[in-house]
């Protein structure tokens, strides 16, 4: 095995590849205890970093610019921790660590997009010497590390998993916007190649996360347990999503009998709305792709996807049907829509679901605006071509016939929404955000 293994960890030089939303909150945690290189390939990202700015929002900027050195800690043989923020492939030559974080997204037919993780790959297999250590927590599918990563690790190192260098598996588990669930209060998944390495991966994660870890018997397992963790709540949100359009046909208020049943102690709390982001609407296609692959067709997985892709159509139709009931012309009403991040009191626009909605109003000839505090408008408009309101405040009184609260971010919570409206708009509430007083109808 590796000289880190019979050192422990103390040797290790770690490399993170790719610092966003899982990335830098990793980096930092180590940087307080090893010498850490950031590599990330957007220079906006960089400068940004180096500044002692994160945009994410997931790290204190304080703590940030204490770690950061201008000095890579992997050149300097007394420099025993620190974060060095860099996009050159150079600066990775000295780890003995590589840590891949990139994004696993899907493509526009739901097929998993495995592009930047084997990218990710050749990057690091560039820099990779005989008895280095490169594990993954990047979400896919179970076997994606050994059958898509690993060959090209090899491929352009010249080298030989678990011969010359050993690979890991240990998925992350970062929640966008959570100040208490944080990296390091999270029980970790570990594993690794062999025996020994998988070994030295747990204890470098036990060295950080406070919560402990679980080491994992294989790769396979804990890519498996990472895919279905994200599936399992993608089925749990797409029954209540069900139970609301049931429940609206009857006039019943579903968070109503979401707050009777759980009066029952083991009922599980999970509440209606648009499913986006990184993880809950992307992972259930990686394990399904999978599954096809060796032959079974998921049913309850495909089902559950179907449906909270469908949500946001479905959304719009109540609203287009509260206008007419309101007499409000459809065609060129005024819509405003309060948020478009994923989640609340996050700026983090990926694979926003709220755009299903959007897109949807416009079909039927409605003119859309929309209102976020948390969103960068260059991202927005960069992923989505939508031009934001600037401020919450600023927006003019008795103009739109529709208010959609999309996005439960608590500005949003403190502003009456019927100010906006003309005498006989409409307020929607996706998120359950307003007292029923305030609102025409909520899902």
């Amino acid at each position: 095995m590796t000289n880190q293994a019979n050192n422990g960890t103390e040797s290790l030089k770690i490399a993170i590849i790719g610092l966003g939303y899982v990335g830098l909150p990793l980096a930092v945690e180590f940087a307080k205890h090893y010498p850490v290189i950031g590599f990330d390939i957007k220079q906006a990202r960089i400068k940004e970093l180096r500044n002692g700015k994160d945009s994410t929002l997931e790290t204190e900027e304080n703590v940030l610019r204490e770690l950061i050195t201008t000095i890579s800690p992997l050149d300097a043989s007394t420099v025993k921790k620190g974060l060095f923020i860099t996009a050159d492939l150079k600066d990775l030559e000295n780890a003995n660590c590589y840590i891949v974080t990139v994004p696993t997204p899907t493509d526009k037919n739901n097929h998993p997009d495995l592009t930047p993780l084997l990218k990710a790959s050749e990057t690091v297999g560039k820099v990779i010497k005989k008895g280095d250590i490169v594990i993954y927590e990047s979400t896919v599918y179970p076997g994606a590390t050994e059958e898509e990563c690993v060959p090209v690790l090899e491929k352009v190192s010249g080298l030989t998993c678990n011969n010359d260098f050993f690979v890991g598996y240990s998925p992350e588990r970062i929640n966008p916007g959570d100040k208490e669930h944080t990296v390091t209060k999270i029980k970790k998944i570990t594993s690794g190649s062999t025996p020994e390495a998988a070994s030295v991966i747990d204890k470098l994660y036990r060295s950080i996360i406070e919560a402990g870890t679980y080491l994992a018997p294989s790769i396979k397992v804990a890519e498996a347990a990472k895919v279905i963790e994200n599936s399992q709540r993608d089925i749990n949100i797409a029954f209540v999503n069900e139970l609301a359009q049931i429940f609206n046909r009857m006039g019943i208020d579903t968070l109503d009998v979401l707050d009777a049943a759980a009066t029952k102690w083991n009922f599980l709390p999970f509440r209606p709305g648009l499913v986006g982001g990184h993880c809950i609407g992307v992972d259930p296609y990686y394990l399904a792709q999978k599954a096809q692959e060796v032959g079974y067709h998921p049913e309850i997985i495909l089902a559950g996807r179907r449906l909270n892709d469908g949500m946001g159509a479905y959304i719009a139709g109540e609203v287009v049907k509260l206008l007419i009931k309101n007499d409000c012309t459809v065609k060129n009403a005024k819509i405003l829509l309060l948020g478009i991040t994923f989640k609340e009191n996050c700026p983090d626009i990926r694979n926003s679901r709220v755009i299903d909605i959007i897109r949807e109003l416009q079909d039927y000839g409605c003119i859309i605006e929309v209102v976020d505090p948390w969103a960068s408008p260059k991202e927005v408009d960069d992923e989505y071509q939508l031009q934001m309101l600037a401020d919450p405040n600023t927006i003019p009184q008795n103009h739109y016939q529709a208010v959609v609260a999309t996005v439960a971010h608590r500005e949003f919570a403190r502003i009456n929404p019927r100010k906006w409206l003309v005498p006989n708009g409409i307020v929607y509430d996706v998120k359950g955000i307003y007292d029923r007083s305030l609102s025409n109808g909520r899902l």
